[in-house]
């Protein structure tokens, strides 16, 4: 099948970006939040990077501006799947809120179009059944910030075509990305069960009173060679999105020990998410621009 329409569906940190790889790989692309302020909040930011790309010479003027004219901002589900051959859903990362995303999909996007999440732990089984094309949906795990990172974990379930497979596999060579082929699923995929697991020891040594988290964060920097520390790399990937994934795999599991620590369900109830918000475990001068 040839890849012609992309179509990313929520514009937050993950998807403006996703979307905008996808416009520069050539596709055409539209990228669909529900809140108007997203969408452009979304553009803003991209032009910002883009800008600044164009200034460092990593991409031409005519690369820029042709990549702008190939990205379509909408709030409508349904102008956004009308036509896609492939959709890539960035929302939230809860599983009902996915699922419904997924059912509504599946009425509005073309019999032949593929569905991928960019869930960073939810794998495509929890998902698929919401649809009438289980063969043709997948995991397309892109890492943040999507526009700097060349990674992308292709996860293929049990329901999961070889073609839909290869499709996502051939999609982010175009992205100039190098994807990763897990050939069958795991809670949270290889790189976050081992981010996981630093990020849930150095939250045990905080909560012990061993070490405060700016220390744990510098001997990780100085001793293991880490570019950053953990509780770092919390604040720049959003400790929301780490909660909601340690809800979701103890939703799974069970497992008391899955469940996030009280550290983190403070954060989150004084919406304290890091860099994002201007303040998680450190506090920043301003919101990240990403």
């Amino acid at each position: 099948m040839t890849i012609e329409q992309v179509s990313v569906i929520g514009a937050g940190s993950m998807g403006h970006q996703i979307a905008m790889l996808s416009a520069m790989a050539g596709f055409q692309t539209n990228i669909q939040d529900m809140s108007l302020d997203s969408l452009d909040e979304a553009r803003t930011k991209l032009t910002n990077i883009m800008d600044k790309w164009v200034r460092k010479e990593k991409i031409t003027t005519k690369a820029r501006d042709e990549a702008f004219e190939r990205l379509m901002f909408t709030t409508d589900l349904r102008e956004a799947a009308d036509e896609a051959d492939l959709v890539i859903e960035a929302v939230v990362e809860k599983l009902d809120v996915k699922r419904k995303v997924f059912a509504e999909l599946d009425e509005l996007a073309p019999k032949h179009a593929v569905f991928a999440t960019n869930s960073s732990t939810i794998v495509s089984s929890l998902i698929a059944d919401a649809t009438s094309r289980p063969e043709k949906v997948c995991n397309m795990h892109f890492f943040f910030p999507p526009l700097v990172m060349d990674c992308v974990e292709v996860v293929k379930g049990e329901h999961t075509s070889d073609e839909t497979t290869q499709l996502a596999m051939d999609v982010c060579d175009q992205m100039n990305r190098t994807a990763v082929l897990l050939q069958k699923e795991i809670s949270g995929f290889i790189a976050n069960r081992i981010l996981f697991a630093i990020q849930k020891e150095a939250m045990a040594l905080y909560e012990g009173g061993y070490a405060d988290f700016e220390d744990i964060d510098k001997i990780t920097r100085k001793a293991l060679g880490h570019p950053i520390g953990p509780f770092e790399v919390m604040d720049l990937s959003g400790i929301d999105v780490g909660y909601y994934v340690m809800q979701q795999r103890y939703a799974e599991s069970g497992d008391p020990n899955d469940q996030p620590p009280k550290t983190l369900v403070e954060k989150v109830e004084a919406g304290e998410f890091g860099r994002k918000t201007g303040k998680g475990f450190y506090t920043y001068s301003s919101k990240v621009k990403n």
